[in-house]
């Protein structure tokens, strides 16, 4: 995600699905703080509302006032075969996956010609860094009393 943030300006509600994957894996599975994540979306989204945008993303972090339980970590391999089954809007927003067939867009790494148009190589394993994630909010629940 990320194309489109910068060409089409406004967030729609099947995009809205792609926030939130695109919040957990930053701050879930990157392990990056989420003020980083809500500063660079505040500075892309034309109608961006401060409020909105950093309550959004302390939920998905699980640290809000109403925060998401921590222990949702959004899949983002599922959530994109759940959302787009055909890879019909990662192919439009990342073109160096366009010539990827169906859910394969999903899983450039498992394909031998994932990344021939300039797709980087897989950065994390998500099973490992959600484990990693849970790990690290179970210690700091420990320390909040």
């Amino acid at each position: 995600m990320g194309g489109d943030l910068g060409a089409s300006g406004p967030v729609v509600v099947t995009v809205s699905v792609l926030w939130f994957r695109t919040a957990s894996f930053l701050t879930k599975d990157l392990h990056v703080w989420w003020p980083v994540g809500a500063r660079h979306f505040l500075d892309h989204l034309l109608d961006g509302d401060l409020a909105s945008n950093n309550h959004g993303w302390q939920w998905v972090a699980g640290s809000g006032t109403d925060a998401s339980p921590y222990v949702r970590v959004f899949n983002p391999v599922s959530q994109g075969q759940r959302f787009d089954p055909d890879g019909e809007y990662v192919r439009r927003w990342v073109p160096e996956l366009a010539h990827l067939p169906g859910v394969a867009v999903h899983t450039p790494w498992e394909h031998p010609d994932g990344g021939v148009h300039g797709y980087p190589v897989r950065i994390v394993d998500h099973a490992a860094e959600r484990q990693e994630a849970l790990t690290r909010y179970e210690a700091a629940k420990g320390r909040g009393s």
